[in-house]
């Protein structure tokens, strides 16, 4: 049972993405900078940032943090920040120019984003000469503060740190922050949104800082979307499933609370509950491709023919990759 419950979540990401017009990446790309900071040790580090404002670069606090010195690259001009605002804890920072005469980008709605909405990003992965494009999908919104943490499937390494990510219509939507360990990472971006609140907060010229990043926090004190990725990758169901029951208790409202507890009653062999939990996911999030496919196996393991047709339509009714992926994990279920 462990296998294909977990096999289903990574066949999601094999469906071909429609890739941004070219026209479209090739304006937004005169918006995006390389970040290049000196570190407390004399290292070279790279980033990535974006302009949302006249004179003003967003990119994450991490990437400056207590670095000796900052500048952007553009066109093969080197900028120097005059001035910062700073939100340390949700690791986004807005540095400040004079005569940086490169064009904002427009800024977009975090709050309405959908799940399986597409997306692109572009930034420094490694830190190329020239910004690479990166597309993929929202597979997951988790309640934070005043807004929502964006995961998405389109990968990204050291180097894109702060990279704007767009909707279709190349809105910024949010900003490349981090990812979890180990294989089959999820990459996290933090909203818009608190661009827009940033864009209106004082200055400083501080780099310095000792305020750790909320996704830097010891592991209990990390918010639950961050505790149950372990378990759920391990497979320790038992784990999984305590994270997710405090979780649910703490957010009732978070459709993502009640899909853990979903898959680790299903792992642990009691598909009644799994259904229940699944349904009150769709319930919150009818998109949510993830709780689909979970109510389709809980079906087919109990032969409900019926119930399998419906959710292959719900998928294919999404995307027809996501029909065919299921019939793929369906194929691979243990008889």
């Amino acid at each position: 049972m462990r296998f294909y419950l977990m096999t289903f979540m990574v066949c999601f990401t094999l469906s071909v993405l429609a890739e941004p017009s070219p026209e479209l990446t090739y304006h937004l790309k005169a918006s995006v900078t390389k970040v290049h900071v000196v570190t407390k040790n004399g290292g070279h580090g790279v980033g990535t940032g974006v302009v949302v404002a006249k004179d003003m670069v967003a990119t994450n606090c991490h990437i400056l943090a207590n670095a000796k010195g900052v500048n952007i690259t553009k066109f093969g001009d080197s900028f120097a920040p005059v001035a910062l605002k700073a939100d340390w804890k949700h690791d986004l920072c807005i540095m400040r120019f004079e005569y940086l005469d490169l064009k904002p980008v427009e800024l977009g709605d975090s709050e309405a984003l959908q799940y399986e909405q597409s997306m692109f990003s572009i930034g420094f992965p490694g830190g190329p000469p020239k910004p690479l494009i990166t597309s993929g999908k929202v597979k997951a919104l988790y309640p934070l503060d005043d807004s929502m943490i964006v995961r998405t499937d389109a990968s990204f390494i050291m180097g894109a740190s702060g990279s704007p990510v767009f909707d279709e219509q190349g809105r910024l939507i949010a900003i490349s922050t981090f990812k979890s360990p180990g294989r089959g990472a999820y990459f996290y971006n933090i909203p818009v949104k608190w661009v827009k609140v940033l864009l209106d907060a004082p200055e400083t010229t501080q780099l310095q800082s000792d305020i750790l990043p909320f996704w830097d926090a010891p592991l209990h004190a990390r918010p639950y979307f961050m505790q149950v990725v372990l378990p759920y990758q391990q497979g320790d169901w038992l784990t999984l499933e305590t994270i997710a029951q405090d979780w649910v208790k703490h957010e009732p409202n978070t459709s993502e609370a009640h899909y853990y507890l979903a898959v680790a009653q299903a792992n642990l062999g009691r598909d009644q509950e799994a259904e229940i939990s699944f349904q009150k996911v769709l319930s919150i999030q009818p998109q949510h491709t993830g709780s689909l496919m979970g109510l389709g196996l809980i079906a087919s393991r109990s032969g409900n023919a019926m119930e399998v047709a419906r959710t292959h339509a719900a998928l294919t009714a999404i995307s027809a990759d996501l029909g065919e992926e299921f019939d793929q994990v369906l194929a691979q279920k243990p008889q």
